[in-house]
């Protein structure tokens, strides 16, 4: 299946030699030349014809469902059903194993050795971005062992796994070194931008800051008033200069608050613009104990929902602060006074809700429990098996606006659905270009293989020195079964081949695209001297390592397509 996501990217194009081993006497046979080739910068825009809808169903036991059918949905676009035109059910993970081929130096004899090994292709990318702004200490504790045991126990070897910060102090990229990652978890440390200033005297958090400031709260007011009159803060004062002291704490916790919510928005961003470019399922783990949106930051967030939605990153919460005690041993019970009680309620709900906006808008899920361990393992495991919706919208307009979708089963009995919750309209009506940048950019992205184009790949490189490589794959392509359009007396098709790297962690390394053009007399593709196919050769410029290559062809009259994975190791 080729993965979902409307992304941008850009491949970089890597000069390198046209290698064409027809005879040479096809090319000379007109003025007009049979084959050639060109180089371009190949930009891919995301585009929408057809919206695939990833839609996990569980039981009531939170295990994934793979037993349903096509009219058991119902899928609506701004409150309108639509026909589903595509359904397929899909199984991920598991890891397909690529052989890394033997790849000899030039003059290197390969005699005698031990067959290569094979790697398992990384097809799901796990961010964990703890919120080390917000978070509390004993939280950061529980947060992180059930990190660690979810990579001790849980983490398959298709999986890489990466840790980032709100605070931007402690980051590992995506690896599947356990070793590293484990050290990495071991330095995450608290680091408040403005908690020494909240935790003056009176003592708020930013909700009731907010609730002063902003809301004009009588109750949170009065409150923050008793503190500032107690012995242990200004003591005896007249309660409107108590309520004057209260207020100006108010206004600086809340913009520290505002600063603060910022550095873990910005931070939320950037790493799902980081998990973008990732070839597999992507899950981004928030783990934070929420925070306040301010009234002038309250369409703050919807930017990096946004964002996760175009990209196709799934925004999963783990919120740190658990479950509180029971009301009968709260605080209030205990003759704490009742308003303090309400406005304590009332931020934990609203911190918590921010995570909950955060994570359905992307068709994520929140845990709020004090099961972190068995919370992270849900939240990071790439379900078994998912269905995949696809339909086409009716007379859509290209505004660029969001759609809201929603999923729906006949008969739901006792089963929830994850699904996604929007997508963007295009601006333009897409052209025949744009529909084969648009394939060509999901397939590159992916890790399944199809073949509809005969092709086969080798791959050599060459170390110029103990720090650098260089890395020749030779794609040739037989097309005397490709479908060509008749045109000025010529058999026209173009074939684009993409060849791009990624290292072993699923990092994007390099591409090389190039478009082979072939005006063919008549009747030359059924003559031998194309019998030896048409040869490509891409060449990088890259450091010893292992990598994974993938070759995507495809043709322009027939549209049919080939993606190939291989892996190369260079010592």
């Amino acid at each position: 299946m080729i993965r979902r996501g409307l992304r941008t990217f850009l491949i970089a194009i890597a000069a390198s030699a046209f290698l064409l081993t027809a005879a040479p006497d096809l090319q000379q046979a007109a003025s007009t030349p049979e084959v050639s080739t060109h180089e371009e910068v190949a930009v891919f825009q995301s585009r929408v014809t057809l919206i695939e809808v990833p839609v996990v169903v569980r039981d009531r036991n939170g295990h994934p469902i793979g037993t349903l059918r096509e009219e058991d949905f119902q899928l609506f676009d701004k409150g309108k059903p639509q026909a589903i035109s595509k359904f397929s059910i899909e199984k991920s993970g598991g890891g397909k194993a690529i052989a890394v081929v033997r790849t000899p130096e030039p003059r290197e004899s390969s005699e005698g050795k031990a067959d290569p090994p094979s790697l398992i292709a990384p097809d799901h990318f796990v961010g964990f971005l703890f919120d080390d702004v917000h978070i509390k200490f004993a939280d950061l504790v529980y947060a992180r062992e059930a990190a660690q045991k979810f990579i001790a126990s849980t983490m398959k070897p298709a999986d890489r796994v990466a840790i980032f910060t709100t605070s931007g102090q402690t980051v590992v990229d995506f690896t599947e070194d356990r070793d590293l990652l484990n050290k990495t978890l071991f330095k995450l440390a608290v680091h408040p931008l403005g908690r020494a200033v909240a935790e003056k005297c009176p003592t708020l958090s930013v909700y009731r800051a907010d609730q002063m400031v902003n809301g004009h709260d009588a109750d949170a007011i009065a409150l923050a008033a008793g503190e500032v009159q107690s012995i242990t803060c200004y003591g005896l004062i007249e309660y409107q200069s108590a309520v004057d002291i209260a207020m100006g704490h108010a206004r600086t916790v809340l913009e520290q608050g505002r600063i603060e919510t910022n550095a873990a928005i910005v931070s939320l961003k950037d790493v799902v613009r980081r998990m973008s470019g990732m070839p597999g399922l992507r899950t981004l783990i928030f783990a934070s104990p929420g925070f306040i949106l301010s009234q002038d930051q309250s369409s703050d967030e919807g930017p990096a929902i946004d964002l996760a939605i175009r990209s196709g990153v799934v925004i999963n919460a783990l919120d740190v602060k658990g479950v509180h005690a029971p009301a009968m041993f709260s605080a209030e019970n205990r003759g704490a006074d009742v308003r303090g009680g309400r406005l304590d309620r009332a931020d934990d709900v609203t911190t918590s809700g921010t995570l909950d906006d955060l994570t359905s808008g992307t068709g994520g899920r929140s845990f709020h429990g004090n099961d972190q361990t068995r919370g992270l393992q849900e939240l990071a495991t790439a379900p078994e098996v998912f269905y995949l919706l696809g339909f086409s919208p009716q007379n859509l307009r290209l505004d660029g606006k969001f759609h809201s979708l929603k999923v729906s089963l006949k008969m739901p009995a006792g089963m929830s659905v994850d699904a996604r919750r929007g997508y963007y309209a295009p601006t333009h009506q897409a052209t025949a270009e744009e529909d084969a940048k648009e394939e060509i950019s999901q397939a590159l992205y992916s890790r399944d293989e199809m073949n509809e184009i005969p092709v086969e790949m080798n791959t050599r490189f060459f170390k110029a020195s103990e720090s650098e490589a260089r890395l020749s794959v030779t794609s040739r392509v037989d097309v005397r079964k490709l479908r060509f359009r008749k045109a000025d007396g010529r058999d026209v098709n173009d074939v684009r081949v993409v060849c791009a790297l990624f290292d072993r962690n699923g990092t994007f390394v390099q591409a090389v695209s190039k478009t082979i053009e072939m005006r063919l007399l008549e009747g030359a593709q059924q003559n031998d001297r194309l019998s030896g196919g048409i040869s490509v050769r891409s060449d990088f410029t890259v450091p010893p390592g292992t990598y994974v290559i993938r070759l995507v062809l495809r043709d322009a009259e027939g549209q049919t397509m080939t993606a190939q994975n291989s892996a190369v190791r260079i010592p």
